[in-house]
């Protein structure tokens, strides 16, 4: 049995670190308030802008036109996973790990692959690996704004067009509500057609000005450079959900080895005291028989 000083050690250990995940876990429910507020507010705005462009490519006779819908062989593709720069967030960042690897192994077997990792836990995942790698945006985080991540979509929107990808994928975390994220690999190009089943306005006739193809020119890399926004800031909320999640229950863990430490210390120095009543009788009986 442990000795009283190497119980009481572990029980001080075990209230310093609950102190810490607690922190840990209000740090992080402050900052997903402020993330969900950002990914509630752009998703109608996404969607809208998505709509607009559907309808409006319907009513040109589809995206023929479109450079970042053209469809080609897939040889080279650019996988662009997205993480933390921080770990204690439960399975946050192993679940993209895995999904990109997952894809790599099933869906792109045999193809060229290149990551450019958002994050600092992506980034560390992949660069002991075989794949060509874009690090300039793996810092991102540290500075999370629609400039800087716009600067990482055009990257990718620019090789696509020059010819350097022939597909470009996102792998991200989707924030449901603070205990749930789902891992979404999602084709960023060439565009994908919406198969969401809803009625379309092709028939519609509208009024474009200047132009319709001036108009689908400016509305696609909007819409894309939106989406691409979106999937970060779907990441960062879920990365904080996590994040609390994980502490939550680091704590809760930590409240129940207390409760164990606890009653192992008294056992012990009921344990220790018991002892020492023995010795003391034990020598009052040796004294009294002389």
């Amino acid at each position: 049995m442990a000795n009283l000083k190497e119980v009481k050690e572990r029980i001080t250990s075990v209230v310093s670190t609950q102190q810490i995940t607690k922190a840990m876990k209000m740090v992080s429910a402050a900052k997903l308030r402020r993330a969900q507020d950002k990914i509630v507010q752009m998703r109608p705005y996404s969607q809208k802008l998505t709509q607009i462009l559907n309808n409006v490519s319907a009513a040109s006779d589809g995206a023929a036109d479109i450079v970042f819908a053209e469809k080609r062989e897939v040889s080279n593709v650019l996988i662009i996973p997205v993480t933390s720069d921080k770990g204690l967030c439960g399975a946050f960042n192993t679940n993209v790990i895995k999904a990109v690897n997952l894809a790599v192994a099933r869906q792109f077997a045999g193809k060229n692959i290149t990551i450019l990792p958002i994050g600092k836990k992506a980034f560390e995942a992949f660069k002991k690996r075989d794949f060509k790698l874009v690090s300039d945006y793996s810092q991102l985080f540290q500075d999370l704004t629609f400039d800087n991540v716009r600067n990482a979509a055009e990257f990718a929107m620019n090789a696509f067009i020059a010819g350097e990808f022939d597909q470009v994928v996102l792998v991200f975390n989707e924030f449901k509500n603070v205990a749930t994220q789902e891992v979404q690999v999602e084709q960023f190009l060439p565009m994908a057609k919406d198969d969401s089943g809803e009625e379309k306005t092709a028939d519609t006739d509208y009024l474009l000005e200047p132009s319709r193809k001036y108009i689908i020119e400016e509305l696609v890399p909007t819409s894309l450079k939106i989406q691409f926004y979106k999937a970060v800031l779907e990441s960062n909320a879920s990365e904080h959900g996590a994040r609390m999640t994980a502490m939550d229950k680091a704590t809760d863990n930590a409240g129940e080895l207390l409760k164990e430490l606890r009653l192992m210390y008294n056992r012990t120095r009921q344990a220790a005291i018991t002892n020492e009543i023995l010795e003391i009788v034990s020598g009052a009986n040796a004294l009294g028989g002389k």
